[in-house]
């Protein structure tokens, strides 16, 4: 096994990640002026592999042994960059690349990968962040799924930088709007901690109807918007097959709050439009159609326990939409 095999395998991972690559040469003439031979001879000098996703350069050095992966400092964070060093060591020569391309080009983001071994299964390969105001080793990766021009900006954002996940954020701004909502329902719905969650609860099963819409509310007198969500949400009941029967009923009259609280439905000048409207907005632009990169069962039933423990009960109304058996 030679350096070769280890070639071919960080081409195949570059492949399997849609990462276009160039072997030893770049069709960027400015990146290519940059490189300089790692013996220090002044002649050029490539990496295995240059290669561009996003706003980012990526350079890849391998080296077949795994013993020749690296060559720290005792500190473990500071690589030898001495001509020995740099030409033995897969990091070492990585990041003499990557400095190169930093201090003679105008790409000042640079990750340079250091990779060794010839078997597919045990290839080490560490990532290094390069830019102006230093370098910064990273944990050991599988793949390089993380560096594609969709995922980059990802890892650069959370493992570089250090920021929180985008899941992460995400779930903290959708918590942080059961409190809003928790309030928003006792100043506009005069309603108690413990009626809150059945109002929720009777819009988001609502929500799951493809034929309800937030624009059918409109306050009518005659067809409220409490009875219209009712509707829905019983409808919705029946689609997910709640058995027993006695259960089914048992759920469906705790909502009859919605159809004999009448200044839910009737249209309040602070909002333009009845409470009921209003609240099912909020929870539709607010909660549902926020959550992307989460699961949106598990941030439903977070959400939903948050907004329990400002307003009390058990919670166990939602389990119909969070549980639901499709038909």
């Amino acid at each position: 096994m030679t350096e070769k095999t280890t070639d071919l395998i960080i081409s195949k991972l570059l492949d399997a990640s849609s990462i276009e690559h160039y072997a030893e040469s770049c069709p960027i003439e400015e990146i290519n002026k940059a490189m300089v031979s790692k013996r220090g001879t002044g002649k050029k000098g490539f990496p295995e592999y240059l290669a561009i996703s996003g706003d980012f350069v990526i350079v890849i050095e391998d080296k077949a042994k795994v013993e020749d992966q690296a060559k720290y400092l005792k500190d473990n964070e500071t690589l030898l960059m001495d001509t020995s060093s740099v030409t033995k060591y897969a990091e070492n020569g990585a990041l003499h690349y990557a400095l190169s391309i930093i201090q003679n080009t105008n790409f000042k983001k640079v990750i340079a990968f250091g990779c060794s071994g010839t078997d597919e299964k045990r290839i080490v390969i560490r990532p290094i962040y390069v830019s102006p105001t230093g370098y910064k080793i990273l944990p050991k990766v599988k793949d390089f799924s993380q560096f594609s021009t969709e995922n980059i900006e990802r890892y650069y954002n959370e493992i570089i930088c250090g920021n929180e996940s985008i899941e992460r954020v995400e779930l903290k701004t959708i918590l942080s709007r059961a409190k809003t909502l928790h309030e928003d329902l006792r100043n506009y719905g005069q309603l108690g901690d413990s009626e809150k969650p059945l109002v929720v609860s009777a819009i988001l099963l609502a929500l799951e109807e493809k034929d309800f819409s937030t624009e059918n509310l409109t306050g009518d007198s005659i067809k409220t918007d409490g009875q219209k969500i009712f509707d829905a949400m019983s409808a919705h009941m029946e689609r997910v097959k709640v058995e027993p029967q006695v259960k089914k009923k048992r759920v469906i009259d705790q909502f009859n709050l919605i159809i004999n609280r009448p200044v839910l439905s009737e249209k309040d000048e602070r909002l333009g439009k009845s409470p009921l409207r209003y609240f099912a907005e909020y929870l539709h632009s607010n909660i549902l159609t926020a959550i992307c990169n989460n699961s949106p069962e598990d941030v439903l039933g977070r959400f939903y326990g948050e907004f329990i423990s400002y307003s009390g009960g058990d919670g166990q109304t939602l389990g119909v939409v969070l549980t639901p058996q499709s038909t």
